[in-house]
């Protein structure tokens, strides 16, 4: 089956439990105040009944056009019935966030602790970082709320669209191209901002901290390229196979407690009709969402058309209220209609839970974990200073701040730019941007020249910003901008020794010429590593941190651009027409960088210890090899019945041993393969990963457990599964 019109649907986000948020200024301030006599009796505000008992009385004593003004992420306040006004946009990818309407950053607290981009924490590929990141997040957005600041506590956060085109200008919001990766990224950041621990503990009477709306579904990876938009973008998907191949996510997701809710994108609805045409009157866009199950749309057209389309009879009011339960439930189980802060299950969360010591400790263990060493030539790095030792750092994104946010920030707890990290390692340093800007259009090369003659040792730190990719910006190549090739070949040439370069960016970046030249000793990519990444990047050139990060998306040569259209939604590789197919599971192409890959100052050894079972059978007489090959496991598995499949779960036990020098933390990744290619399935793919923390010389085993049904099983070009 393809899906047309698809750019508003997959713009739809699915939410799973709840978050906080604050808009409007309206009376009354807080629902249910108890300071208001009138709601003292209402059933709706009596915090002993259970929830959907007083979201039903409440949802029973609105007029329709009370209804209807609560279906938009604006909700005004119901004054005669004590309902305080809720905004339910706000954001908070990778910390809260001044993007989005619920969120202010104008009273007593004044910025907040911006984790790294997503893109660089996923190179951790640790799932218990991300779960704290989600808490730490959670935490300081209760805190703006109880201040005053936020007007809700919904944030349109985690981005769990797979990162499968590398010029897409918000695959930097998301935790690369894999979906095992993305899905537990996605479970572990809900759990934490939702105040569900990993371990089943949950908040007293399903209380919820924050809520977390999860976005974009599938195939949402173009914003703005050549001409085409996603606001109209026709994009084909055959959806069954998409879905198979990109939504393991799904499957985990599901096991998140909590109400869900969903929400359009910001003016999808409206897509529907004026630039789609999908929807021939505004009030049949209304009835298409509303009875597919939307519950609140970003934007107004819901409260323009909603209640004309039920005068219509073309929407009945029934599904108005199955929104309204969704949404109020919501609400109700973050608190809000439990009067003022002060009567909260968290009230006592203040603002000096926001930007603490913990909290920035914990955004500079993520930069330092996520950090990936792409080369390391003859041991350079990490750099053993000395007293008489001379240091040139060179680039436009050395000494800037922004940049190393990414986009949906806020405004961080501390700013500290690359530079100002190597300063504080070495007094003696010498600075020159290169480029006019990270566009480089101007390239001062003489200048840069002279420096790194007279330095022993170079840093040059180059790559994208925002201004090259972004939300409603995709790129159109693969290569650094402008003329920073040319400036980074000039100052190896004439650099007494082989230089450090650092990239930052959310997409990969085709860097070939780097990789092969002898002058250029060492790579890190650092993403957009957040408010605490200038010291990170700093502790590992001087090897007071080992690197461990791991890419978590393919890096693809410049020509990749000319043979894949962005366009082109297939995932598989088509012999017949050259096309090459997408992320490391399918494309069968040269990589610059392949998924996985990162160094260590470390040597990390495995050895397989045991694989409890060699053989799995299957329908048919099909049967699963287990393989004892690098770390992997091979296999052939079609039409696998469900219990069957279930019964047959099985255990891989690898063991790491760190043979360096220094500790380190290591992610360990296991990869199926098939034990024969059809029908374009796919090469390898990640069943599991864990990180291990391991000093000199130590060594661990690590268990993964795997069921065939999930991390065997293989969709064939219909999108069923089977061989």
């Amino acid at each position: 089956m393809k899906l047309h019109g698809f750019a508003a649907i997959a713009s739809i986000w699915v939410t799973l439990a709840a978050l906080l948020i604050h808009t409007e200024s309206a009376q009354p301030p807080f629902s249910c105040d108890s300071s208001n006599p009138s709601t003292r009796t209402y059933p709706f505000c009596n915090k002993t009944l259970p929830i959907p008992h007083r979201v039903q009385d409440l949802v029973t004593r609105l007029t329709l056009d009370e209804k209807v003004s609560q279906l938009v992420n604006s909700a005004p306040s119901i004054p005669r019935l004590g309902v305080s006004a809720y905004q339910w946009w706000s954001e908070a990818l990778h910390g809260v966030s001044r993007h989005g309407k619920g969120v202010q950053f104008n009273g007593t607290i004044k910025s907040a602790t911006m984790f790294p981009q997503v893109i660089l924490t996923a190179a951790a590929f640790d799932s218990h970082l991300w779960y704290r990141i989600g808490q730490a997040i959670a935490v300081e957005a209760r805190a703006m709320y109880n201040e005053g600041q936020a007007m809700g506590m919904t944030f349109w956060a985690p981005n769990i669209n797979v990162f499968r085109d590398p010029r897409w200008g918000r695959g930097q919001e998301t935790p690369g191209e894999d979906p095992l990766v993305t899905g537990r990224y996605a479970v572990s950041y809900v759990r934490g901002i939702q105040g569900d621990s990993i371990r089943g503990g949950k908040l007293k009477d399903g209380h919820l901290q924050a809520s977390a709306c999860c976005k974009h579904f599938t195939a949402y990876d173009l914003d703005s390229w050549t001409g085409v938009n996603r606001f109209g973008f026709d994009a084909h998907v055959i959806l069954s196979h998409s879905l198979r191949l990109e939504s393991v996510l799904l499957f985990d997701v599901t096991a998140l407690s909590g109400i869900r809710y969903i929400a359009s994108d910001c003016d999808a609805v409206a897509i529907i009709h004026d630039v789609q045409g999908y929807a021939k009157l505004p009030e049949d866009a209304v009835v298409d969402v509303l009875t597919a199950g939307m519950d609140v749309n970003c934007g107004s057209y819901l409260k323009k058309y909603t209640k004309s389309a039920v005068q219509q009879k073309k929407l009945s009011e029934s599904e108005i209220d199955r929104a309204l339960h969704n949404l109020f439930t919501v609400r109700m189980r973050l608190g809000l209609f439990n009067g003022s802060p002060n009567e909260q299950l968290m009230g006592n969360i203040r603002p000096d839970r926001v930007c603490t010591q913990e909290n920035q400790d914990l955004a500079l263990e993520a930069a330092r974990n996520g950090i990936v060493l792409l080369k390391n030539s003859a041991r350079l790095l990490p750099l053993l200073r000395t007293e008489a030792m001379s240091l040139a750092v060179i680039g436009p994104n050395a000494n800037v701040t922004q940049t190393l946010l990414g986009n949906y920030e806020g405004p961080p707890c501390k700013n500290v730019t690359i530079l100002q990290a190597l300063q504080g390692y070495m007094k003696n340093t010498m600075y020159h941007q290169g480029c006019n800007a990270v566009n480089c259009t101007s390239v001062a090369i003489n200048e840069a020249v002279n420096i790194a003659k007279n330095t022993d040792y170079v840093i040059l730190v180059m790559g994208l910003d925002q201004s090259q990719e972004r939300e409603s910006h995709d790129r159109v190549d693969l290569v650094l901008p402008g003329k920073q090739k040319s400036l980074i070949l000039s100052v190896a040439k004439a650099a007494k020794k082989p230089i450090v370069l650092v990239l930052l960016s959310g997409g990969p970046v085709d860097v070939s010429f780097a990789k092969d030249h002898k002058k250029i000793g060492s790579i890190l990519w650092a993403g957009y590593p957040g408010e605490a990444g200038g010291i990170a990047i700093a502790e590992i050139i001087f090897g007071d941190q080992n690197p461990g990060g791991r890419l978590p998306m393919t890096w693809y040569p410049k020509d990749y651009i000319r043979i894949v259209q962005m366009t082109d939604m297939r995932m598989r590789p088509d012999p017949s027409t050259d096309y090459p197919g997408r992320t490391y599971r399918f494309y069968n192409g040269t990589k610059v960088f392949e998924f996985g890959h990162g160094l260590s100052y470390s040597n990390y050894i495995y050895e397989f210890k045991s694989v409890t079972k060699k053989k799995l059978h299957f329908d048919r007489s099909s049967t699963a090899k287990v393989v004892k090959n690098s770390v992997a496991v091979g296999y052939l598995v079609s039409e696998m019945a469900t219990q069957l499949c279930h019964n047959s779960k099985f255990s891989v036990t690898v063991a790491v041993e760190n043979a360096g020098e220094m500790a380190g933390k290591h992610p360990v990744l296991l990869f199926a393969r098939p034990a024969k290619l059809t029908n374009g399935n796919a090469m390898k793919r990640l069943v599991g990963f864990r990180t291990v923390s391991l000093g000199a010389g130590g060594r661990a085993e690590v268990k993964f457990t795997l069921n065939p049904c999930e991390h065997l099983s293989e969709a064939n070009k219909d999108g069923f599964d089977g061989d």
